[in-house]
């Protein structure tokens, strides 16, 4: 896929998530007791061969750049080819801010004509599945069409995918349209969001959303011109999971707990890379006592963790009780506390004897770096 140009669009919605958004984009969202939701792309274009990959961040940038870095991790640290970050500009002759991310785009349109790639793989990262990009390439290359669409046909009875993309075919299985889910279909061809485009399709879309200014982002302006154009599919048929709110974030995380699903996510067609972060082992003291749980390094417990997500760095003291939650990096749990269903951001304290208890379709949530007594929340 040395042929096919990477790039990665992280203005998604990330107003659901809350305190867990408030300084951070959706895509960088911890993950998994390491991870952040943007590895998992990120890492399908390496795994598949795509050398050359632009991220551009939207307005929430400092944790992006922290994260990504030079992209050692993902081997992106190139002298040719490699990561490329684009961030907002802005033009401090108007008062009135643009809406969306289609001059962004226009605006680093050098990056996308001087690459030696012909063919573009557009993305966003909030599907999360472990893919073989490259036989969805060739598949896009050998029906020389213009466009072609990832999808995984969904089976979604619990309403999960409510306002997600879907895909419409005819009768006879001809790509019809692209529309959004409503709930009205428990089956359903689900839109994972990417997007195989040849070159000059691009910059034709991109072009004519500036000029006749009938997209304020590039997804519309690529949705808008389907009609105009040759368009394929291909179907995913592998475990996907979609990040857009609170409930189904918190549920992509327990079910890793499911070893077949951890498996398939993190194995399965290669390798999900991530920032490198140099950790002791876990260190399980005399009450440590975990059943089912995912428990990153550097950790200590002296408590017990069942059915839960425990990132690197955290302290469990003695007297605790974790049942059915994820406790981020750095957090300190004291002791005699309980903790139910309940999402803690990064370096968050619980003071001793705190009980909080959240629902499974709506967890507590810790905001970052806050102080939890019996008293509320600083």
């Amino acid at each position: 896929m040395k042929n096919c140009l990477g790039i990665l669009n992280l203005s998604e919605v990330d107003a659901p998530f809350g305190v867990l958004c408030q300084g951070r984009p959706a895509s960088m969202l911890p993950f998994a007791g390491r991870y952040r939701v943007i590895d998992f792309m990120l890492s399908n274009m390496v795994n598949s061969g795509i050398n050359t990959i632009g991220v551009f961040t939207g307005n929430k940038v400092r944790s992006v750049m922290d994260h990504l870095g030079s992209g050692e991790p993902w081997d992106l640290d190139r002298k040719i080819n490699g990561l490329f970050l684009f961030t907002p500009t802005y033009d401090y002759t108007t008062v009135n801010a643009k809406v969306g991310d289609i001059d962004l785009f226009y605006q680093n349109k050098s990056f996308v004509k001087n690459a030696k790639q012909e063919n573009i793989l557009l993305s966003k990262t909030y599907m999360l599945a472990n893919i073989d990009l490259q036989n969805a390439y060739q598949d896009f290359v050998d029906s020389d069409a213009d466009i072609s669409i990832v999808y995984k046909k969904v089976s979604d009875p619990k309403n999960r995918f409510i306002g997600c993309d879907k895909i419409n075919f005819s009768d006879s299985g001809e790509f019809e349209s692209v529309g959004t889910n409503l709930g009205m279909e428990e089956d359903f061809n689900l839109s994972l969001e990417m997007y195989f485009i040849k070159k000059s399709v691009y910059f034709d879309l991109l072009f004519e959303a500036i000029e006749k200014g009938n997209a304020n982002y590039l997804k519309q302006a690529v949705l808008h011109g389907l009609s105009k154009y040759k368009v394929r599919t291909y179907e995913f048929k592998g475990y996907v999971a979609c990040i857009n709110n609170i409930r189904n974030y918190f549920d992509a995380n327990m079910s890793i707990l499911n070893s077949e699903i951890s498996n398939e996510l993190f194995f399965r067609n290669g390798h999900i890379f991530t920032k490198v972060k140099d950790e002791p082992s876990t260190h399980y003291m005399k009450n440590a006592r975990i059943k089912n749980s995912f428990i990153a390094n550097g950790c200590q417990i002296d408590g017990y963790v069942e059915n839960s997500i425990i990132f690197r760095g955290v302290k469990i003291a003695k007297g605790c009780i974790i049942r059915n939650s994820i406790v981020m990096q750095k957090t300190h749990v004291d002791e005699n506390t309980h903790l139910n269903y309940v999402i803690l951001d990064k370096r968050t304290t619980i003071n001793p004897g705190v009980t909080l208890i959240g629902d499974p379709s709506l967890p507590y949530i810790g905001g970052k770096k806050a102080i939890i007594s019996k008293e509320g929340e600083s």
